[in-house]
This record gives structure tokens, C-alpha cells and sequence, in this order.
């Protein structure tokens, strides 16, 4: 069930959220994207979207994300909601080669912006390459459906395949959602 999260925190120093923000895991039990060094695609950014909810609960921003704590709705059903929201963000995993390294987006060119900012403070946070936001068209992920149809940004956190990324990620995600879910906060309260 895709619904929207409205237990937040009252936040009387922040400015009032404007936009309409959903956040998505990519892939699913049935699909679970890239599988590398142990690890799962999908298992790893469903518990990312999870934390970076708490963080937007947090920060006093009320948003839709695909499913309940630890589920994750096909990706036509996540389409249909991020079509409707101001921002919609989909995290993923890439994968490619050992030593491919780095954090990047996919979105169309009204969104680079905001893509540039989650590259960025992802890279930073963990300290890993920012290869910078991407027009819809690049990547194994051309055209998915989620920028396709729903004007979302589709964030790869980190590859899976890179043994030095994934443990950056696994030792950091904490402190990235917490980061990602600041940049989603300033865009949700921008007009």
C-alpha cells in the first residue's frame, strides 16, 4: 500500500514544505536488481529508503514511499504515485566491473539540479567518486519507467560490485540517510 507518511515532528524553525515528495526502492522480492559480494540490491536500498523516512519524519516532512516498513510495491505502482509528486526519488545499486567506483543519478533536465545536490552529498558521505547526476538516456537503467513516466530521479547510491564502495556504504548509511534526507527537506520547502 502506497500512502502517505504524516507522523512527523513538528519543526517551528523550518520553513513549510511545499512540495509533495515520494521516495522509492528500486526493485523488489521478486527482482532483486544486482546481487554482488553477498549482498542484494534490492534488500540494500529498501532498508536505505526506510532510514532515510525516519530521518524525513525527523525533519518534518510528510512524503509517500512504495510500500510499508520493509516492503517494497511494484515498480508500475511506484510509478503512478511519483507521477503525481512534485519530487520522487528511486534508490538503487549499480553494478558493472570491480573496480567501477562512484555515485550518480538518472533524471530529466528539471531535475539535475536536485540530482547534482544527492550526488554530491552522497559522494561526500561516503567518500566515494561522484560521477554527477546524468541526463534520462545514460546508463543500464535507460528509460526506466520511474524518470520515464513518473519524472522521478533515479539515485545509484554506490556500486555493489565495488567491494571498497559497499563498505563504505554499509558503514555509513546511517549517517547518509540522515544527509539525504536534509537535501530532499530543502527541496520539499523550496516553491
Amino acid at each position: 500500500m502506497i500512502r502517505w507518511i504524516d507522523e512527523v515532528k513538528a519543526v517551528p524553525w523550518a520553513p513549510p514544505q511545499v512540495r509533495t515528495l515520494m521516495i522509492s526502492a528500486g526493485h523488489s522480492h521478486t527482482d532483486p536488481g544486482a546481487v554482488a559480494n553477498g549482498y542484494r540490491e534490492a534488500d540494500l536500498v529498501l532498508e536505505f529508503r526506510d532510514l532515510v523516512s525516519i530521518e524525513l519524519c525527523a525533519l518534518g516532512i510528510k512524503h509517500m514511499k512504495d510500500g510499508g516498513k520493509g516492503e517494497n510495491l511494484p515498480l508500475r505502482d511506484a510509478v503512478k504515485v511519483a507521477a503525481k509528486c512534485d519530487l520522487a526519488v528511486e534508490f538503487h545499486t549499480d553494478a558493472a566491473g570491480s573496480s567501477a567506483t562512484g555515485t550518480w543519478t538518472l533524471s530529466r533536465a528539471h531535475n539535475k539540479p536536485l540530482a547534482a545536490q544527492l550526488c554530491h552529498v552522497t559522494a561526500d558521505t561516503l567518500g566515494i567518486r561522484n560521477r554527477g547526476p546524468a541526463p534520462e538516456n545514460a546508463g543500464q537503467h535507460h528509460r526506466l519507467a520511474f524518470v520515464s513516466d513518473g519524472g522521478g530521479i533515479i539515485h545509484e547510491l554506490f556500486f555493489i560490485t565495488n567491494k571498497g564502495d559497499l563498505a563504505a556504504f554499509l558503514g555509513g548509511r546511517r549517517g547518509l540517510a540522515k544527509e539525504v534526507a536534509r537535501v530532499l527537506a530543502e527541496a520539499a520547502r523550496q516553491p
